[in-house]
């Protein structure tokens, strides 16, 4: 929640007095907008490069064509030397071009609308004022006395060294964020160290200030530490890769004249033509503490209790109690299977036994008469729909 008065400090104890937030703090924080905007910003930096038009082609290869069992690609021509009969100017060869060449007429840069660049400078300005957003970036503001954090101008102008600026960064308790860009310096991982880039190391704090001056000098050796004008603020340097929650030291007149600069919610900026500061679409963005709320939960109904059951496909044809879900009818069809199977394997025992002992073999009356009534009943059918079909052609 944004703070009506910010401390104006020389000193871990010493407030000199108290100045109004600016109304640009409050403005929305848009993570989305400012990575998209950064990624673009990133790539207006970029410089041209290409490899050689001649490349992978400095040579004289001629396909074989087909008929001799090897590949159709270029080869080199000659004899009396290992290169002679080797694939050329492919990407799959070796001394080969490389895939679709770099060309120096790439789309290296991208427009950004300066009102979409305004919206994430100063959503990246207010995330700067939220301690749980910059201690998440990784700067140590644990024993600082405020965020954002203010200094006198008096203070500021007394600095015109290194060893005073790192006084006034210890009183502020604000050097332990200097020690850990300090600590991080590494080298490189990658081919980076050959191209004059060879150490990586973290961002400290970014100090602002109003018009130049000695502190500029006094500050600029400090490693991690960046200073910029209010009036030159970029999205490059308040948030670092995309990241949200740049360190930010403020002198006193830099820190009042943004309201001037982006305006409030209730003028326009003075020094930017036809400019309103965003408005947020929710007053209330923790949508976790107005669902909890006690209003909203003895408004809505209870918990449901029924647990939802998932029916699980099977395959009839292999799961019976599932065929019969299907198809109740294949119960009966699988009885009279089944009846017929005992009925068989009981006549097939008594012939075997009856072999055995020298007895005649007996069939089953009731069975013999149930297939003869089949049987008629077939050939009466197939009588009618003869007769039936004949009947027709005649006609």
């Amino acid at each position: 929640m944004a703070r009506p008065l910010i401390g104006v400090y020389s000193g871990i104890d010493k407030i000199e007095q108290h100045v109004t937030l600016p109304a640009v703090f409050t403005a929305p924080i848009r993570p989305d907008v400012v990575q998209d905007v950064h990624t673009r910003m990133a790539k207006n930096k970029r410089q041209p490069y290409a490899v050689s038009k001649y490349a992978g082609h400095q040579t004289s290869a001629e396909s074989w064509g087909t008929g001799r069992a090897v590949a159709r690609i270029p080869r080199v021509s000659g004899g009396g030397t290992s290169r002679s009969g080797q694939g050329a100017f492919g990407n799959m060869c070796r001394k080969g071009r490389m895939f679709a060449p770099t060309k120096t007429w790439r789309r290296w840069h991208r427009r950004i609308s300066t009102n979409q660049r305004r919206y994430a400078l100063v959503s990246a300005l207010a995330a700067s004022a939220l301690p749980s957003l910059v201690l998440a970036r990784g700067h140590r503001i644990e024993q600082v006395p405020e965020v954002p954090l203010v200094i006198d101008n008096r203070a500021v102008d007394s600095v015109d060294k290194t060893k005073r600026a790192v006084a006034l960064l210890k009183s502020l308790n604000a050097y332990s964020d200097v020690e850990k860009v300090k600590d991080s310096v590494a080298l490189r991982a990658g081919k980076g160290k050959m191209r004059n880039r060879r150490y990586v190391q973290r961002r400290g704090p970014l100090v602002i200030y109003n018009q130049k001056s000695t502190v500029s000098t006094a500050f600029r050796n400090l490693p991690g530490v960046e200073l910029v004008s209010v009036t030159r603020l970029n999205l490059m340097q308040l948030a670092p890769g995309g990241h949200l929650g740049r360190f930010c030291i403020w002198t006193r007149d830099a820190f009042e004249r943004l309201d001037a600069l982006y305006g409030t919610y209730r003028r326009q900026s003075s020094e930017k033509s036809d400019y309103s500061l965003p408005r947020p679409l929710m007053t209330t963005v923790d949508l976790g503490r107005i669902i909890n709320s006690q209003e909203i939960q003895n408004a809505i109904r209870g918990k449901i209790s029924q647990r939802r059951t998932f029916i699980r496909k099977k395959n009839p044809l292999k799961n019976f109690g599932f065929m019969v879900k299907l198809n109740p009818n294949a119960l009966a069809v699988r009885r009279r299977i089944l009846l017929a199977q005992e009925r068989r394997t009981k006549q097939t025992a008594a012939k075997v036994e009856a072999k055995s002992k020298g007895l005649p073999i007996t069939t089953d009356k009731s069975a013999t008469a149930r297939n003869k009534v089949a049987v008629a009943r077939k050939k009466k059918q197939r009588k009618a729909t003869l007769k039936f079909r004949t009947g027709l052609v005649s006609k």
